[in-house]
């Protein structure tokens, strides 16, 4: 057997693998004289078929079937020993002239090489990582909840502005039959508020679906829907009151604070306002890190330049793809998955330059300490180690499990390693301001 690659430029390679009869006839022959002791045919007691007719039936499956395997076992093998980086898989050149009846053969591959190129963590314009914190405005608003939360339901005849209503929102055409419950104050302008202001119980009041609550999350309790698909539809629906309630406001005594935050966490309304903007800025750390995760990513992806073997990708991904595929099509793939591509790249090289590969060892503590965290939700606080590690042990087994968690410890890793390494600037911000930066 012999293997050559020649370079069509740096980022294309073709492969050629010259394979003789000696290397695979020992092999072939092998297995038909097994095909011969075990062979059912009719006419001839097992065991003493005529090798010519085994040959004849069998020959040039078997033959087809190892010249593939040492194909694919030497093309492996090449591509590691000479360190060779390919992207996808190497891709069989069409050979028109291909004969498997001849004795020797010669297979070509097309090679799309991984490109060379240099990270910049340090760019000029340093990367914004977001201190989200709860502002006081945020925390009174989350006081007056609580109150209200832990308060008295008082039930009134008629609706005022400092009501709460119960009913249903109904559309027969829309398939709508829902049941909410909202305060006054969430009704966004005045004619909508005027419609409800004193309405009694059994009352039938028509609103439109569109701009009806000040506040999004409003539209999914009313409509199960978002408040673009409930601005999209515009709809006339019919609110049958049910119940109208205010809220006596629970006090802030020691009460309230244990069930908070259990017994003698908290004495003030002082410390509890602490509790509070520690809790939030515990909250705000996943999305501000996942922020921080986005525009490092983008950045990377933008500002790191090199060049992908892109008529390679483009056959590969119509090849390799569940279902049949155009040209046309695989390359509109290609273009919706070439930002991904390009950061697994820059991902990857990062791995393996500042070696933040992630260690089985690493894994199975990652696992347990999960464990760990579940168990205590559950009031389980002190969990044996041997048990933790039978629990991994399990968990570790299940391949699609070991895939999610090493994703997961993986992004720890990446996320530490930006924190440490990429010019950032911090920026303290409310939870609004944060909104109002990243979103609009």
């Amino acid at each position: 057997m012999n293997i050559t690659k020649e370079q069509i430029d740096e980022l294309n390679a073709v492969i050629k693998v010259d394979i003789a009869k000696d290397d695979y006839q020992e092999k072939v022959q092998s297995i038909l004289k097994d095909y011969r002791k075990t062979a059912n045919i009719p006419g001839f007691r097992k065991g003493h078929v005529p090798m010519g007719l085994v040959q004849k039936q069998y020959g040039m499956a078997v033959r087809v079937d190892e010249v593939n395997k040492l194909l694919q076992d030497a093309l492996g093998k090449f591509l590691s020993e000479e360190k060779i980086d390919v992207l996808g898989n190497p891709l069989p050149k069409n050979q028109e002239d291909f004969d498997w009846n001849l004795d020797d053969y010669s297979f070509e591959f097309e090679l799309g090489m991984a490109p060379k190129f240099d990270i910049d963590l340090k760019p000029k314009k340093a990367i914004v990582g977001y201190e989200i914190y709860a502002d006081d405005k945020m925390i009174e608003n989350q006081l007056t909840t609580i109150q209200k939360q832990y308060g008295k339901l008082i039930s009134q005849t008629e609706v005022t502005k400092d009501a709460e209503v119960t009913g249903a929102f109904v559309n027969e055409e829309l398939e709508l039959d829902n049941t909410a419950t909202f305060e006054i104050a969430q009704l966004k302008g005045k004619k909508n508020t005027d419609a409800f202001l004193g309405a009694k119980a059994g009352d039938v009041i028509t609103v439109k679906t569109k701009s009806l609550f000040s506040e999004g999350h409003s539209y999914q309790n009313a409509f199960k829907k978002t408040e673009e698909e409930a601005k999209e539809l515009n709809a006339e629906v019919a609110f049958t009151i049910s119940e109208i309630n205010t809220r006596e406001l629970a006090e802030f005594d020691q009460e309230l604070f244990d069930k908070l935050y259990g017994k003698d966490a908290v004495k003030t309304v002082t410390e509890l306002k602490e509790k509070m903007k520690e809790d939030a800025a515990k909250q705000f750390q996943q999305q501000s890190d996942q922020q921080l995760m986005n525009d490092v990513t983008e950045h990377l992806i933008a500002e790191t330049k090199f060049d992908l073997p892109a008529d390679f990708l483009q056959k590969w991904i119509q090849s390799t793809g569940e279902n049949p595929m155009t040209i046309e099509e695989a390359i509109e793939e290609y273009n919706r998955s070439e930002k991904g591509l390009r950061y697994q790249l820059i991902e990857g090289k990062l791995i393996q330059d500042n070696n933040l590969q992630v260690t089985f060892e690493e894994l199975k503590t990652y696992a347990k300490d999960m464990i760990k965290m579940q168990m205590m939700q559950y009031g389980q606080m002190n969990p044996e180690d041997k048990e933790l590690e039978d629990i991994a042990a399990r968990i570790l087994g299940n391949q699609e499990e070991v895939k999610r968690l090493s994703e997961q410890r993986m992004n720890q890793k990446m996320l530490t390693f930006f924190k440490e390494n990429v010019n950032l600037k911090t920026k303290k911000v409310t939870f609004d301001e944060f909104v109002k930066e990243v979103y609009n």
